[in-house]
């Protein structure tokens, strides 16, 4: 009966994630990278895992303030670059379930709000080789929360230089690659 229910599980999250990424396909016809994502999904079996190469799948957060003006990011020690809160699945197929411990774990903030239940963003990256591990992807798919910045406080991990709250206006400043530009512009639309 057990292994029935873990089988359940996991069917179900797979199934889920497909068609989250279907529906995110259809309502952003323009963006290659979530067809590719997809058949990614489909043909790599441990896609999940970190240790596929040639990459693997990660979940990140993309954390506003109530107000909309501000966004949750960290300095990420390894990359040496600010980013959304996020990481590797480590073979969980909830990618949003992921995204959440993941921001918890690089804020210290236990309470966010789910925006919403759909993929808000997502992404395909290189990551350079580092230490043993040889270049590869991250296939990245971002989910929208909300924190209120005055209830609760920054912890900052060992995974990050810094982690703040950064003005909607001067995320560019930090980090103006496509991927986050885009993500500025979808939060602007929300407004």
């Amino acid at each position: 009966m057990l292994l029935f229910s873990i089988r359940h599980l996991f069917n179900t999250a797979m199934k889920n994630l497909k068609q989250l990424l279907k529906t995110y396909i259809q309502k952003n016809p323009y963006e290659v990278n979530a067809i590719k994502m997809l058949n990614f999904f489909e043909n790599h079996d441990g896609c999940f895992e970190k240790d596929n190469l040639p990459g693997h799948f990660t979940g990140s957060a993309w954390v506003m303030s109530p107000d909309k003006n501000k966004i949750l990011m960290t300095h990420h020690k390894k990359l040496n670059m600010w980013l959304q809160l996020g990481g590797h699945a480590d073979g969980k197929k909830d990618l949003k379930s992921v995204a959440i411990k993941e921001a918890k774990e690089e804020s210290g903030f236990n309470n966010f709000s789910i925006l919403s239940e759909e993929i808000f963003d997502l992404d395909i990256h290189k990551i350079e080789p580092m230490n043993e591990e040889p270049e590869h992807l991250h296939y990245d798919v971002r989910f929208l929360l909300e924190a209120d910045p005055n209830e609760q406080n920054i912890i900052i991990s060992e995974e990050s230089h810094d982690v703040k709250w950064i003005h909607l206006d001067d995320v560019l400043e930090y980090n103006s690659e496509e991927s986050i530009s885009r993500m500025v512009k979808k939060t602007k639309t929300l407004s």
